[in-house]
């Protein structure tokens, strides 16, 4: 009698139980204390997954996009962070074999462009051999039917734009030192892909921004000067080149195709995009209007100003120094494959995102004030 109850305990309390605890996944995601990184561990939290990031050890706190996860009392046994650097191959394999996550997202990255012509050298060793180190860890444990990886190309491949829009099809003509670097990790990811059988997916992000976007990128350098002249400065921002165009995004939107490509049986690599391209000159436009400030441009070349229509009082110059060696002037994505394949496609519009980041940004000013 009493083997059979123990028959039946088994079979329909612990069998379910037991199931339902391995439908919780692990995540292990390199770059989580950026900007995406923070997005990507909000909406995997909130999952039920278990997640791991990894950040690179420094002399100064750079944690604060994701202090809050540690606070939170429903993720504090489900969130860990974990120190790391891609460069250093032993360190990544160790990672992987100790916490054997069911999937890796690489966001990790010396991302800014004009810093990549600045160092070139770091920007190849952590953007391109950085991805080699997590490819080859996972095929060196044995993990190819284990793991699901993702990595984060960029539009910045594209460069030299070849065809408009751009498409997964599309030639690429990368055009710095970064995008270059991401070149190598979009195809290595592809190669071992096909030559080892991981399940490995490239997204090709275009621009995407958000609050928690650093603030040396142009979008972040215009909503907190936008910010500092609601709440009374008189400074002026200076900028490069207002006439590059961008498809911009909000990165809340696009951490959920992240994840969407590693759900779908077979693997593969999309364009991430809203499908629409903005100039600098247009976002700064629209950054002021969310203070009521209309602005007007006159001047031509390196003596083009941005005014306010009331004042007259110069708001926006520009500054050489923001150039790049080579430019990339128009990017527009296409991505109407991420949205038949995955059902993914952007929520929010542009003018909302300026918004969210604008009204951030001026509440962030007031507590920077407040505090002073």
């Amino acid at each position: 009698m009493f083997i059979q109850l123990f028959f039946y305990l088994f079979v329909f309390i612990l069998i379910p139980i037991s199931g339902f605890a391995n439908d919780y996944k692990t995540a292990l995601i390199f770059g989580a204390t950026g900007q995406d990184g923070a997005y990507l561990i909000e909406f995997l939290l909130e999952k039920g997954y278990t997640v791991h990031g990894v950040k690179r050890k420094s002399s100064s706190f750079n944690t604060g996009r994701i202090d809050r996860f540690y606070e939170h009392p429903a993720y504090k046994n489900r969130f860990f962070i974990h120190y790391g650097d891609l460069t250093d191959s032993l360190a990544v394999l160790h990672l992987i074999q100790k916490i054997q996550p069911q999937e890796i997202y690489n966001l990790a990255a010396q991302s800014h462009v004009k810093v990549s012509f600045d160092l070139p050298g770091y920007t190849a060793q952590t953007d391109a051999l950085g991805t080699l180190n997590i490819l080859e860890a996972i095929r060196s444990l044995n993990q190819q039917n284990c793991v699901k990886f993702y990595q984060a190309s960029t539009s910045e491949m594209y460069g030299l734009v070849q065809q408009i829009p751009q498409t997964e099809d599309t030639p690429f003509y990368p055009r710095s030192p970064y995008a270059v670097s991401k070149l190598f990790s979009h195809w290595i990811t592809k190669n071992y892909r096909e030559a080892y059988g991981i399940f490995c997916c490239s997204g090709i992000l275009f621009n995407h921004e958000s609050p928690l976007r650093g603030e040396t990128f142009v979008t972040r350098k215009i909503t907190r000067f936008v910010a500092k002249k609601f709440l009374g400065s008189d400074d002026v921002l200076y900028l490069g080149n207002l006439h590059a165009k961008r498809d911009w995004g909000y990165a809340k939107d696009y951490v959920e195709a992240m994840w969407l490509m590693l759900q779908h049986d077979q693997a593969d690599d999309y364009v991430i995009a809203t499908g629409q391209t903005t100039s600098v000159k247009d976002f700064v436009d629209l950054a002021f209007q969310e203070i009521g400030v209309q602005v007007y441009w006159e001047g031509q070349g390196l003596d083009e100003v941005a005014k306010d229509s009331s004042t007259h009082q110069v708001l926006v110059r520009i500054d050489p120094r923001y150039f790049r060696p080579t430019e990339v002037e128009f990017l527009l994505g296409d991505a109407s494959k991420a949205n038949k394949v995955l059902g993914w496609k952007p929520k929010t519009t542009l003018k909302q995102l300026v918004q969210i980041m604008v009204q951030n940004d001026i509440e962030l000013e007031r507590k920077v004030s407040k505090s002073s």
